[in-house]
């Protein structure tokens, strides 16, 4: 006979994990988006291991990317949403990713010359990137905020801003960079085409020196009043990437909380507590030039 109690002692909360990031086709699918849900589950374990946090499906969906869409998306990085967007897209889309100026990088203070010189050739280098996530011919470019070519103006349908926004607002007292970026996206679209952000949010009690984007976290209403002070309409804000549990105070750091655990190191205790609390508190807005 099976011991039902230790059963539920033992087996069932292994159950449970491995329920939390396992995702079945039924269970990811968002307003019968099975396309962009089929691509999300072919990825590998390790880059699913973080849809839990990120719900690329239903984020993608709130964003109304769709096949054969012209898209830009800012700061890809190493590309986690790029594996999905390249060949959700198709090759009737378009896929650019844009970066950070090349004199921001000296910005940041901590960046070696040769290192500096590497993040700036990477950006042209992200049809390369491209080509290794999908072989259906997806048209791509990688170019900066400052250098974003004037053909491709007004000819976007949409430009996603996930968890890029921070280190631009970091800077904007010094060089701009945030009205920029945000200027160039508006200049990018079509006339009604949307801008989609996730980005780590900041209580709005928080003191604006704190939450300027130098800790990872931006007020929500900064953000709004940025995008709209460019000619930009708020069209909806999900809570699709919302975590009550993260309630940061100032003398935290996004980068405290996974992926990053920075400050954890080998303390079993510090990391515990982290885990307990998950990826960051994110706003998910959606807006569309007007």
């Amino acid at each position: 006979m099976i011991n039902t109690h230790k059963l539920s002692r033992t087996i069932l909360p292994a159950m449970a994990l491995v329920c939390a990031t396992c995702f079945s086709f039924s269970s990811i699918a968002h307003d019968g988006n099975e396309a962009l849900a089929k691509i999300v589950l072919d990825r590998s374990a390790k880059e699913r291991a973080r849809d839990v946090h990120r719900h690329p499906v239903q984020t993608l969906s709130f964003f109304q990317v769709e096949p054969g869409m012209k898209v830009a998306e800012a700061l890809p990085g190493g590309g986690w949403y790029s594996k999905i967007l390249a060949p959700y897209l198709g090759k009737e889309g378009e896929l650019h990713g844009i970066n950070y100026n090349d004199d921001m990088w000296a910005l940041f203070g901590f960046f070696s010359e040769d290192r500096i010189q590497e993040l700036v050739k990477g950006t042209t280098k992200f049809p390369e990137q491209i080509a290794k996530f999908t072989d259906n011919g997806i048209r791509s470019s990688g170019f900066t905020f400052a250098s974003a070519p004037k053909s491709a103006y007004a000819t976007l349908d949409r430009v996603l801003f996930i968890r890029a926004l921070h280190n631009l607002n970091r800077f904007e007292s010094q060089a701009g960079t945030m009205t920029q970026a945000i200027d160039t996206a508006y200049k990018l679209l079509k006339k009604d085409g949307l801008v989609g952000v996730v980005q780590h949010r900041a209580p709005e009690s928080a003191s604006d020196e704190w939450a300027d984007g130098s800790r990872g976290y931006l007020k929500q209403s900064l953000v709004i009043n940025a995008f709209e002070k460019a000619g930009f309409e708020l069209m909806a804000s999900s809570e699709v990437n919302a975590n009550e549990k993260d309630k940061p105070t100032e003398s935290d750091i996004v980068w405290r909380l996974p992926p990053s655990y920075n400050g954890v190191g080998d303390d079993a205790e510090k990391r515990a507590a982290v885990d307990a609390i998950g990826e960051s508190d994110r706003m998910t807005l959606l807006f569309k030039k007007k």
